[in-house]
């Protein structure tokens, strides 16, 4: 077996980004690599007024940055700096909002003026504070979250059981490594894939079952979210199952054969608490369209957040469009 430890990220929360917080996440990295673990990106997210401190950070170490959620507003002096070479990530908060076309012109705008930028832009409904996962990211307090790429852990595994079982020993490994330390935020515990074959969460899902379209009318996304929100010893953030039709490479097959469709992924995303996650776009697109897509989430975000609202669980519902040429 080829398991591999792999932390999709640290992410560190500052109101005060300096060369100190380069320091803390380089000390982060190290004791997570003394415990066997391959580190993917360093990350850093603060807020909109500290967004040209950023650059103080080498790309080639601290690779994305985030300020957050930015304001209508705030946009017109924000996006020629997002636009730019940096890798600056922020999102939109649209949980009240009344949706209109001036919402979905900021993504065309970005589709028309810099395409690669829409895996740095998200919209956000009822989001979670202190992800490590970017878009969606949000600052509101210091300290540090950490998000592992849990879909390697799989490997050698024949059921979802002995798979979970080798993620929350990483939980709490993790765990008990920073728990004395008190910027420690937590572990986002979401089931967040990128490439193919061991990485790929599809891959494992078309592994031990039938058929990714099988499994869409069982129990078996809402037994990893129900598992992934309550066995996380520290949990922070999303804590969900993101299905990113662009990133996870065995989605992306099951997306061109038809089976992944817009309406299947709205619908599997209330079994996993996330919403919509790299889901290819056409430049010709009906801007129509993507406001009764985001009108549509809001109502079932809301709807969802406030049946859930006294426990543990809220829905999360992100929608991070990207786009792709040719696919509509």
């Amino acid at each position: 077996m080829n398991q591999s430890k792999i932390i999709r990220t640290i992410c560190y929360f500052t109101d005060n980004p300096t060369a100190q917080t380069h320091n803390k996440i380089q000390a982060i990295a190290g004791k997570l690599e003394d415990l066997g673990y391959q580190i993917q990106t360093k990350r850093v997210c603060t807020t909109l007024e500290h967004a040209s401190t950023l650059s103080i950070f080498d790309p080639k170490d601290v690779s994305h940055t985030s300020v957050g959620a930015v304001g209508m507003d705030a946009l017109p002096e924000f996006m020629p700096e997002f636009l730019g070479p940096s890798n600056i990530s922020f999102n939109i908060d649209l949980s009240n909002a009344q949706i209109s076309a001036e919402h979905t012109d900021v993504l065309f705008n970005i589709i028309r003026d810099n395409p690669s930028k829409t895996f740095n832009f998200t919209y956000t409904f009822n989001n979670a504070p202190s992800s490590p996962y970017f878009p969606s990211a949000v600052y509101v307090q210091n300290g540090f979250a950490i998000g592992l790429q849990p879909t390697n852990l799989a490997v050698g595994c024949d059921n979802i059981e002995d798979w979970l079982a080798n993620v929350e020993q990483c939980w709490y490994e993790i765990n008990q490594a920073f728990s004395a330390d008190p910027e420690y935020l937590g572990i986002d515990s979401s089931i967040a894939p990128i490439g193919g074959g061991d990485s790929s969460f599809v891959h494992f899902i078309n592994r031990i079952s039938p058929s990714f379209s099988a499994t869409t009318t069982t129990d078996i996304y809402t037994r990893i979210t129900k598992f992934i929100k309550t066995k996380n010893p520290k949990p922070v953030g999303l804590c969900g199952l993101m299905l990113p039709c662009l990133e996870d490479d065995a989605l992306t097959v099951e997306y061109e054969n038809g089976n992944f469709t817009i309406e299947r992924n709205i619908y599997l995303s209330l079994h996993s608490g996330l919403g919509i996650d790299t889901y290819p776009i056409g430049t010709d697109e009906n801007p129509n369209r993507v406001v009764e897509i985001l009108t549509l989430i809001q109502a079932l975000s809301n709807k969802y957040s406030k049946l859930y609202n006294s426990t543990v669980v809220v829905a999360q519902n992100i929608l991070k469009f990207a786009c792709k040429i040719s696919l509509y």
